[in-house]
């Protein structure tokens, strides 16, 4: 291992090493650890460490896994490894053991890589910042002072930072994308059903939740999506097979001239920040360059239904997980089990019709069919990840009146008071407005990545957001692959954890 840097590798890189005889995993699992405890006291990324069992995986290594002996990280998410502690974020959850493994781990399991722990979330993964009232927040290897971005962002800050090569990830509103975005790595949300879900759930957050991995590297995203592309028999929705591999997609070259369509403008009207416009103008004329027909037009959906669809799932889908907990923890739930926003996100659920969340379905599938016969036309939609660089941590606290207000109304269970009032949709929306380009793809089901193709003037990375038609993976690795070897691309190298 003489001169050997373990920062230096991607997962693929290392897993060469491995099989290679060059390193042993347990030196793999070494230099994570020693990575993990140098940068984990300022970044907060990783709450649950596995060394031992880490350890103890080297002994059994398949050596013929595609990650054999890399160190990764699991999402306190979705992500359960049997018998290990999975939290979700929540104190509510702190006891909580996984009976079995996720679908996603036992795929995982089979490409060889190794277990160091978990990563920080928010509290269920509900915000797109991390900074949970239980763990405190995961703050950016950038700039310390920033998010990382969430629900991702344990994630993210570990990958980013060089603790290890990948981590687990899983995207309902662009969990994946947005903390890539901020932390300059590469993130892809697969078209819905590509991924497993089960088996304890057979669809998550209706289909708008998938997961894959952050990676420094397009090629260990390719491998994975690979590795985790399946017919899951227990699942609610399934997409076509993809007979090739992602990863020979990043060799190739398209047999014609590409049709982009790209808009800076946020669905929501908002006014969108000077370098997220930047970097899409910027990669715009980067493809026109290479003989790409580039275009401003924005996609043919609502953009304010779009968000007001999200958010009557997002609030429906807290408050079932709220009344599921009763059988969790064998009781019922309190207030004071959970962060008030969330409590609260429960009672406006709670206060939705049956009505009202079916009729915000069918603007998913209004959507979809829209952007599929977009697509016809146009081979990738271009975006700005995110309209705004990622905040200061506690900057998104809710203010002190609207706590108040929240804690009374939480305290007397004033759902329909507080839906009336619309403090909470205006507080998620306040949110929003600084990530509403990524939510579309969840709910239309659509592929969607993010690339770093900027730095911002604050020296903070910036990312750019193509989607593809369903099933499209393959052209999005394609175009990856060739905008990673581009001028565009910032190594996450650059940021002062690797130094």
């Amino acid at each position: 291992m003489e001169g050997f840097n373990y920062k230096n590798y991607d997962g693929l890189g290392l897993a060469e090493l491995v099989k290679r005889k060059e390193v042993h995993p347990k030196e793999l699992v070494a230099e994570a650890i020693k990575t993990i405890e140098l940068h984990n006291p300022k970044l907060n990324a990783v709450i649950n460490k596995l060394y031992e069992k880490a350890e103890s995986m080297t002994e059994n290594v398949d050596f013929n896994g595609s990650f054999a002996g890399v160190p990764m990280l699991l999402k306190d998410l979705a992500q359960e490894m049997e018998g290990e502690k999975i939290t979700f974020g929540s104190k509510v959850y702190q006891h909580h053991y996984a009976k079995v493994d996720s679908n996603y781990v036992k795929q995982v399991r089979k490409t060889g890589a190794i277990f160091m722990g978990q990563t920080n979330i928010p509290e269920f993964g509900l915000m797109g910042i991390t900074e949970p009232a239980i763990y405190g927040p995961a703050r950016n290897p950038w700039n310390t002072e920033h998010t990382p971005g969430g629900s991702s962002g344990g994630s993210a800050a570990a990958v980013a930072s060089g603790m290890v090569p990948i981590a687990g990830a899983n995207d309902g509103g662009g969990s994946i994308r947005i903390p890539a975005a901020y932390c300059g790595l590469f993130g892809l949300k697969p078209t819905r059903g590509r991924t497993p879900v089960g088996p304890l759930s057979g669809r998550s957050w209706q289909g708008a939740a998938i997961d894959l991995i952050l990676s420094r590297s397009v090629r260990d995203s390719a491998v994975m999506l690979d590795a985790l592309s399946m017919y899951e028999k227990g699942a609610a929705f399934h997409t076509l097979p993809f007979e090739g591999s992602y990863l020979s997609q990043l060799q190739s070259d398209f047999d014609r001239k590409l049709k982009i369509a790209y808009s800076i403008q946020s669905p929501l009207g908002n006014e969108v920040n000077a370098d997220c416009k930047e970097a899409v103008i910027k990669t715009a004329k980067y493809l026109e360059s290479l003989g790409h027909h580039v275009v401003e037009k924005e996609a043919p959906v609502d953009g304010r239904k779009i968000i007001n669809s999200f958010l009557t799932m997002y609030f429906g889908e807290v408050a079932a997980h709220l009344t599921s907990l009763e059988e969790a923890i064998g009781r019922k739930v309190k207030m004071n089990d959970v962060e008030t926003t969330t409590w609260i996100i429960g009672l406006i659920g709670k206060a939705t019709s049956a009505e009202e969340f079916v009729l915000s379905l069918r603007e998913w599938d209004i959507a979809a069919l829209a952007m599929e016969t977009f697509h016809e036309t146009y081979d990738f939609y271009m975006t700005p990840t995110t309209a705004m660089l990622p905040a200061k941590i506690g900057e998104l606290d809710p203010k002190s009146y609207e706590k108040l207000a929240m804690n009374l109304s939480g305290s007397l269970g004033m759902g329909g008071m507080l839906k009336r009032a619309g403090i909470v949709e205006q507080v998620a929306e306040n949110n929003l407005k600084r990530t509403p380009f990524t939510q579309l793809a969840n709910l239309t089901g659509q592929p969607a990545m993010t690339m770093p193709l900027h730095l911002s003037k604050e020296g903070l990375p910036v990312g750019v957001q193509f989607m593809a038609a369903k099933g499209r993976e393959d052209l999005l690795y394609s175009l990856a692959g060739q905008l990673e070897k581009s001028d565009l691309s910032v190594p996450v190298q650059k940021n002062p954890f690797f130094h």
